[in-house]
C-alpha cells in the first residue's frame, strides 16, 4: 500500500477530509435549517439543483482549462478557497437569493477543483491501481463525511437548533484544507515549462469548448456516458432520503446519526471495493453498485422501522463505495493521460445539469405523488439503466 498510496495521494486525500468535515457537518441538517427560514421541499430541490448544475458546468470548463495549461495545483487551491469561505456566507442572512448564491459559490469551488484534483491523482498512479487509489480518496473523503455529522450531532445535542452557528464552525476546517493544498506541488518543473509554451501557443478556450471532447473521445467512453447520465437523471440529492426520514418522524438526531452510519460504511468499503475491481474488473463493480442502488431506492419508499432504515443506509453505502471512485478510475484509463480532467469535466458537467433536473422531479414527484412513489419511480429506473450498461459496457465496441 505505501508504494501504491504516494505522498501526493495522501495529502490530496487529506484536503478532501478536513473539507468534508466541513461540509458534511452542515449538508445533513441543511435541508431542516432551509425548511426553518423558509424554504418549501420544491425550493429545496431547486437550491441543491441549481448550485449542483453549477458546479457541474464549471467542472467542464476548468477540467479542459487544467489539462491546456498542464497544470492541477492552482485549480485545486482555488476551488477549496472558495468552498472554504462559502461556509459562514450562509449564516450571515438567510433570504433566499443570498443563500442560492453562498450555495451557489460553495459548488462552483467544486467545480474549479474537481477536474484537476482527480487527474492528479490519476496521474500519481497505473491502469492496474485506479481502482484502489480512488477508492482510497474516497474513503479518506468520506471519513471527513462521518466526522462532520458526528460533531453536528454533539453540538446540536448541546445547542439545539443552533443551525448557524454550525456553518461558522465548519469555516476552521476548511481553511485548514486550504492551507494543506500549499504543500502540493506540480509533478515537474517540465510540466511548467510545457505549461508556459502552451499558454503562449493556445488561446483561453471557450467556456463550453470541452464539448468538443465528444468527437474525439473512445468508443468505450462515448457508450458509458449515456447510461452514467440517464442514471443520474434518476439519482436526486441526498436531502430526499433525509427528508424521508424527517417524514417518517425520526428526530434530527437519530437522522445525522443515520447519515453518521451511512458514511461510515462508505468510508470502510471504498478501499477494499476498489482493489477488488482492479481485480474483477471496474465495469463489473459499477454495474453491481447500480444494481444495489435500484434495490435501495426501490424500497425506501416502504421502509418505516429503524432496522429497515439501517439495512437500507447500509447498502446505500456499499452502493456509493462501488461507483463514486470506480466510475472515475474507469473513465480515466478511457481518456487519454493528458485529456483526463476533461474527460471527468465533461462526464461530471452533464452529471451535474442532471442533478439539477433529478432534484426538481423528485421535488415535484414527493408533492403530488408523495415519497413513496418518488422513491419506486426512481428505483426502477435505475434497474432499466443498469441492463442498458451491462449489455453496452459487454459490447466488442466498448472494449
Amino acid at each position: 500500500m505505501r508504494k501504491i498510496i504516494t505522498k501526493t495521494i495522501l495529502l490530496i486525500s487529506f484536503v478532501s477530509l478536513f473539507t468534508d468535515i466541513a461540509s458534511e457537518m452542515l449538508y445533513p441538517i441543511m435541508p431542516v435549517y432551509l425548511r426553518s427560514i423558509g424554504f418549501s421541499i420544491l425550493l429545496i430541490g431547486i437550491l441543491e439543483g441549481f448550485a449542483e448544475a453549477t458546479a457541474g458546468i464549471s467542472k467542464g470548463y476548468f477540467g479542459n482549462l487544467s489539462d491546456i495549461l498542464k497544470k492541477r495545483v492552482p485549480f485545486i487551491r482555488a476551488g477549496y478557497s472558495l468552498s472554504a469561505i462559502s461556509k459562514p456566507m450562509m449564516a450571515i442572512f438567510t433570504f433566499p437569493l443570498w443563500i442560492f448564491f453562498a450555495r451557489t459559490l460553495d459548488r462552483f469551488g467544486k467545480g474549479i477543483r474537481t477536474g484537476a484534483r482527480d487527474a492528479m491523482l490519476s496521474d500519481e498512479t497505473t491502469r492496474e491501481h485506479k481502482g484502489k487509489v480512488f477508492g482510497f480518496h474516497r474513503a479518506m473523503d468520506t471519513v471527513g463525511a462521518a466526522i462532520g455529522p458526528v460533531f453536528a450531532l454533539i453540538f446540536l445535542y448541546f445547542y439545539p437548533n443552533e443551525y448557524k452557528w454550525l456553518f461558522i464552525i465548519a469555516f476552521v476546517p476548511g481553511i485548514l484544507a486550504v492551507l494543506m493544498t500549499f504543500l502540493l506541488k506540480e509533478k515537474s518543473g517540465e510540466t511548467n515549462l510545457k505549461s508556459q509554451q502552451n499558454s503562449k501557443v493556445q488561446a483561453k478556450p471557450g467556456f463550453f469548448s470541452y464539448f468538443k471532447y465528444w468527437n474525439q473521445a473512445s468508443a468505450g467512453f462515448r457508450l458509458l456516458i449515456p447510461g452514467l447520465l440517464i442514471f443520474t437523471l434518476f439519482n436526486s440529492s441526498d436531502a430526499f432520503l433525509l427528508l424521508a426520514l424527517k417524514y417518517s418522524g425520526i428526530s434530527d438526531s437519530r437522522m445525522i446519526g443515520f447519515y453518521i452510519f451511512y458514511n461510515l460504511i462508505y468510508a470502510l468499503f471504498s478501499y477494499p471495493i476498489g482493489a477488488i475491481a482492479d481485480k474483477i474488473g471496474l465495469k463489473t463493480m459499477l454495474l453491481t453498485g447500480l444494481f444495489i442502488f435500484s434495490f435501495v431506492y426501490f424500497f425506501f419508499g416502504f421502509a418505516a422501522s429503524t432496522i429497515t432504515f439501517a439495512v437500507l443506509f447500509f447498502f446505500y453505502g456499499i452502493y456509493a463505495a462501488s461507483t463514486e471512485g470506480v466510475s472515475k478510475a474507469l473513465i480515466s484509463n478511457m481518456a487519454k493521460k493528458s485529456d483526463t480532467a476533461t474527460a471527468i469535466g465533461f462526464y461530471t458537467s452533464f452529471a451535474s445539469i442532471m442533478t439539477l433536473l433529478a432534484s426538481i422531479l423528485a421535488g415535484l414527484l414527493w408533492q403530488t405523488l408523495g415519497p413513496k412513489s418518488m422513491f419506486m419511480i426512481s428505483g426502477t429506473g435505475v434497474f432499466i439503466v443498469t441492463i442498458y450498461l451491462i449489455v453496452v459496457l459487454h459490447s466488442r465496441q466498448a472494449r
